[in-house]
C-alpha cells in the first residue's frame, strides 16, 4: 500500500478516530523503517509518566520527557533528534529529523546542558509490524498515511492536540474526523 519501500520511512501514520487498540488510540506515529521485513516507528503524542532522569540514574536531574514509542520492547530506549551537528551516527528519516546516533555523545550533551527537549525526543519501546502487516492495516482503513513530515510537528510541545492538528492539516477530506468524539457511545 505504501508506494515505495524506500520512500515510506519518514512518513506519519495517523490512527483512525475509532481504532479499538488502546495502544494506538488517536496516535500519530513517525514511521522510521519500512521494508520487506516489516515496519517500525514511534508514537509522537503519548507521553509516559517518566522523565529521562527516572530511567537513567546517571542523568537523574534530567527533566526531558520520555514518550511511549509503542507496545513493543517497552524496556528499550530510543531517540530521534534534529541536531546532527551535535550527534553523529543518526539516520536521516526526514528533513532535519534523525533517528538514533551516538548515545554516549547524547549523555555528554545532556550532562553539560547542551541539549534541550526541543532538539531530542526519547521513547520507551516502539511500534512494530511484521511483513505486510502494516499494508494490511492500511487497506483496512486503520491508518491514514501522511507526508506532512516536519521537525515542527515531530518536536511539538503540544502533543495532546497533535492528532487533531495533523488530521486537520490533511485537508478538507479528513478535517471532519478531527471533531469526532473519542467515544461515540457517549454522544
Amino acid at each position: 500500500m505504501l508506494s515505495s519501500i524506500a520512500a515510506a520511512a519518514g512518513r506519519l501514520l495517523i490512527s483512525e478516530p475509532f481504532m479499538m487498540d488502546p495502544n494506538f488510540k488517536r496516535s500519530v506515529i513517525l514511521l522510521t523503517e519500512y521494508s520487506e521485513e516489516g515496519a517500525m516507528g514511534f508514537i509522537l503524542n503519548h507521553a509516559s509518566e517518566f522523565l529521562l532522569g527516572d530511567l537513567l540514574p546517571d542523568l537523574s536531574y534530567s527533566e526531558i520527557p520520555v514518550f511511549i514509542g509503542g507496545p513493543v520492547a517497552n524496556n528499550t530506549l530510543h531517540f530521534i533528534h534534529r541536531c546532527p551537528e551535535k550527534i553523529d551516527g543518526g539516520v536521516e528519516i526526514g528533513k532535519n529529523i534523525y533517528w538514533g546516533g551516538d548515545f554516549e555523545t547524547v549523555r555528554e550533551l545532556i550532562t553539560s546542558y547542551q541539549l534541550s527537549s526541543d532538539e531530542i525526543r526519547f521513547f520507551s519501546g516502539y511500534s512494530g509490524w511484521t511483513p505486510k502487516q502494516l499494508d494490511d492495516e492500511i487497506k483496512e482503513d486503520s491508518w491514514i498515511v501522511a507526508n506532512q513530515l516536519s521537525s515542527e510537528i515531530i518536536f511539538t510541545r503540544n502533543e495532546e492536540n497533535l492528532w487533531r492538528e495533523v488530521v486537520i492539516g490533511l485537508g478538507q477530506r479528513y478535517a471532519h474526523i478531527a471533531n469526532f468524539p473519542e467515544n461515540p457511545a457517549l454522544n
